[in-house]
C-alpha cells in the first residue's frame, strides 16, 4: 500500500508550524513585523526548504521588501532554532519568500465581480 504522505511533505508541514511559531516567539527584528508562514515546500533530499511568507502590510512595498531582508538575515538564526526543536538530521537551508497568490486572488476577485456588474448593467438596459 503506497503511503499517503512523501517524507518531504510530512517535514514541510511541521517545519511550516515550527516557522511560524518560531517567527511570533523569537525573531525580535522590527523589519519583520506580522509575517504569516503561508507554505513550505522542501526539495526531497529534504537539503533545501522554501518559505512562503505574506506580511500584514501587503500594500506597503517597501515594508515588504524591508520585511523580506530581514527574515533573509534570520535565516541562520530560525535554522539554528530549528535545529533545537525539530529531530532531523539535516535542518534545510531556509529560502524566504514574498507569496503574492493571496494578492493576486483578491485581484482576480475584483475583476470577476467588475465583470459580473457590468454584464448586469447590460443586461437591465437591454
Amino acid at each position: 500500500m503506497a503511503r499517503e504522505f512523501k517524507r518531504a511533505d510530512r517535514v514541510a508541514q511541521e517545519l511550516q508550524k515550527e516557522i511560524a511559531i518560531i517567527l511570533q516567539r523569537e525573531v525580535k527584528d522590527p523589519r519583520i513585523g506580522m509575517v504569516t508562514v503561508s507554505d513550505v515546500e522542501v526539495s526531497k533530499d529534504l537539503a533545501y526548504a522554501k518559505v512562503f511568507v505574506t506580511f500584514l502590510f501587503d500594500h506597503d512595498e517597501s515594508a515588504v521588501k524591508s520585511g523580506m531582508e530581514g527574515l533573509h538575515k534570520a535565516s541562520p538564526y530560525i535554522r539554528s532554532l530549528l535545529a533545537k526543536s525539530m529531530r532531523l538530521r539535516i535542518v534545510p537551508e531556509l529560502r524566504f519568500i514574498y507569496d503574492q497568490s493571496l494578492i493576486e486572488g483578491m485581484r482576480m476577485s475584483n475583476l470577476v465581480t467588475n465583470v459580473v456588474r457590468e454584464d448586469e448593467k447590460h443586461h437591465i438596459e437591454d
